[in-house]
């Protein structure tokens, strides 16, 4: 938008300058015409108030009238916008990709900075079901059946492991992680994962990264439970 518009003021400043000199100007008004449509566009798209702006206009002798102002006014916006987004906008909290979990980051990122999304969500899920079969010694399950057999609070049995939060078993907060952490990791499994894999197109970025920050609090979880086997 920014060149489009100091573009045609160029052009502007180019059409004076042969006005004054008393040169031709079918050229420079040919091309100020064929521009103006899309810098009007800009204009009402960057301020309301230029909704119906006139930028070109003829007057009775067949010279231009040029709004000037409202095309500086449209590049003075453009070349505070970015400092407006940096310096006007809400104190909130940000969050960096590369702390997330390193079961998560470290397997999305190279897809993330070639901005396949949807695969970046992908293969951080993917990661973190090898983790966990690895940690629980399991090759014959996956993704969220893997990790309702994780967290099930059946007794363990053979060659079939727990994962257990940290602390007393008997302690309700305990018991209610325990229980959260199950529902989690399938409902991040059946409804971020398994899109990921089998739907066409890609994600928004901040669709995926609030995705991927879903997994990286399944990883916590998981890295820091607990392994029981049957005894």
């Amino acid at each position: 938008m920014r060149k489009r518009l100091t573009a045609f003021e160029a052009l502007e400043d180019h059409y004076w300058l042969l006005r004054r000199a008393n040169a031709a100007t079918s050229e420079v008004r040919k091309r100020l015409f064929e521009a103006e449509p899309t810098v009007v566009k800009i204009l009402r798209t960057l301020d309301p108030r230029l909704l119906h702006t006139e930028v070109l206009a003829e007057d009775d002798w067949q010279g231009l009238t040029i709004n000037t102002s409202a095309v500086r006014r449209g590049i003075g916006i453009l070349a505070d916008m970015d400092e407006w987004t940096t310096r006007l906008a809400p104190d909130a909290p940000s969050l960096p990709a590369d702390r997330l979990h390193p079961w998560v980051w470290d397997a999305a990122r190279t897809f993330w900075e070639s901005r396949h999304y949807r695969a970046a969500v992908h293969a951080a899920a993917t990661s973190i079901n090898a983790h966990l079969q690895d940690k629980l010694g399991r090759r014959d399950l996956s993704d969220a059946k893997l990790v309702q057999e994780a967290f099930s609070d059946k007794a363990p049995e053979t060659g079939k492991p727990r994962l257990r939060m940290p602390g007393d078993p008997t302690d309700p907060g305990v018991q209610t992680r325990q229980r959260g952490a199950h529902q989690l990791g399938q409902g991040a499994y059946f409804a971020l994962r398994n899109p990921a894999a089998h739907e066409v197109g890609d994600l928004a970025e901040q669709e995926a990264l609030e995705q991927l920050a879903t997994f990286s609090v399944v990883a916590r979880l998981i890295d820091g439970c607990q392994v029981m086997t049957q005894r």
